[in-house]
């Protein structure tokens, strides 16, 4: 299994940005593909982004294509997400997710950190 920890979440006001990260620790890093997922209030988890084992491939929602970038650091066993131009519509805890295969379904998704909030104020 692989433990993920989320953090760089936090409070900004629309059109600023801000990076999240995801430290992984336990099985090796590279061995997942990962994904970043948010849960607004009385909301379902929805998918934002996508990232292969090998970086090569990158998926992203439609809400936050051309604003978020998804990235990762084996070296360093990190996931990022580089959110920018955020909106209200943004706000969310935001959980990292490790799996076998790139997927865009939070059930697909083995392994989840404990989230970080996300909060951009208008």
């Amino acid at each position: 299994q692989v433990q993920l920890v989320e953090s760089g979440g936090g409070l900004v006001q629309a059109g600023g940005s801000l990076r999240l990260s995801c430290t992984a620790s336990g099985r090796t890093f590279s061995s997942y593909a990962m994904g970043w997922f948010r849960q607004a209030p009385d909301k379902e988890r929805e998918f934002v982004a996508a990232i292969s084992r090998s970086g090569r491939q990158t998926y992203y929602a439609d809400s936050v294509k051309g604003r978020f970038t998804i990235a990762r650091d084996n070296a360093k066993n990190t996931l990022y997400l580089q959110m920018n131009s955020l909106k209200p519509e943004d706000t969310a805890s935001y959980y990292c997710a490790a799996g076998g295969t790139v997927r865009a379904i939070p059930t697909e998704y083995r392994y989840w950190g404990q989230g970080t909030q996300v909060t951009v104020s208008s």
